[in-house]
């Protein structure tokens, strides 16, 4: 069954409207971006149309002619107390110490649960895409509990995370890298969670009939934003969030049900 990702984020977001009308004043996002390519672009703009919905103000700091660590650094500075949440759009250059600049964000503001500094334990909130996830296991009624679950790359904002809750929910979890694991184990899994921006790697024939296919992989590819499994995978999979439409809707919705909760926490 694909997942309508559209659909869900839809939902939310009428949560999230009649919650927005009990909050006094104004609500503020900052967002502060240092690379311009395609895809991150298309995430901004996106983020952009969710916050205007919501009657939330986007404050965006764009970071132009080879912006250093301190540019950045700078930039959450002067955001901080202007705002109710930050988000440092990912990937940073290279140029740019990505751990130092997250470290930056106030706990209290860290909108994407991402600060390096804090123990995921004591995050005030969880990661959009971990959010994101347990919304489509919870509403596909699967109950991760004593499940295989395989995740394929360990980045910041979606493998590190993934596997962070799918251990809360009880599952048995290894993490595939370039450096570790071996894609052989997708053919056992129950739960296979998509991280690596490699478009299309992941076939059917590299997967069990009825696994959770959660596609959180996304690259830039003929214009296009491309997922990590091919779209015949879903003829596999019991559940299937196709890139795109899938998770990516749901997981920024989740950043506002983040910010409203972060909100009421620092009341």
């Amino acid at each position: 069954m694909n997942i309508d990702g559209r659909a869900i984020a839809e939902s939310i977001y009428i949560e999230l409207s009649a919650r927005r009308q009990t909050i006094a004043g104004t609500v503020s996002l900052g967002i502060v971006v240092a690379s311009h390519d395609p895809v991150i672009e298309s995430f901004v703009r996106i983020k952009s149309r969710a916050a205007a919905r919501l009657n939330v103000e986007l404050r965006r700091l764009d970071l132009l002619n080879q912006p250093t660590t301190a540019d950045a650094l700078a930039a959450i500075e002067q955001l901080g107390p202007k705002v109710d949440g930050i988000i440092v759009q990912l990937p940073l250059p290279n140029a740019l110490d990505t751990d130092a600049v997250l470290a930056a964000i106030p706990p209290f503001l860290d909108v994407d649960g991402i600060n390096p500094s804090v123990a995921d334990a004591d995050r005030v909130v969880l990661a959009p895409v971990a959010d994101a996830i347990e919304e489509i296991l919870k509403r596909g009624d699967f109950d991760a509990t004593g499940k295989t679950c395989v995740i394929v790359g360990a980045g910041r904002l979606v493998g590190v995370p993934a596997a962070h809750l799918m251990r809360s929910l009880g599952a048995h979890v290894s993490v595939v890298t370039l450096e570790s694991g071996s894609l052989s184990e997708l053919k056992d899994a129950d739960i296979v969670i998509l991280g690596a921006g490699n478009p299309g790697f992941v076939k059917p024939e590299m997967l069990k009939d009825g696994v959770v296919l959660i596609d959180a992989g996304t690259s830039e590819q003929g214009g296009k934003v491309i997922g990590d499994a091919d779209a015949a995978c879903a003829e596999r999979a019991a559940l299937f969030t196709p890139v795109p439409g899938g998770i990516g809707p749901i997981a920024v919705a989740m950043i506002f049900k983040n910010l409203f909760d972060l909100i009421d926490k620092n009341k």
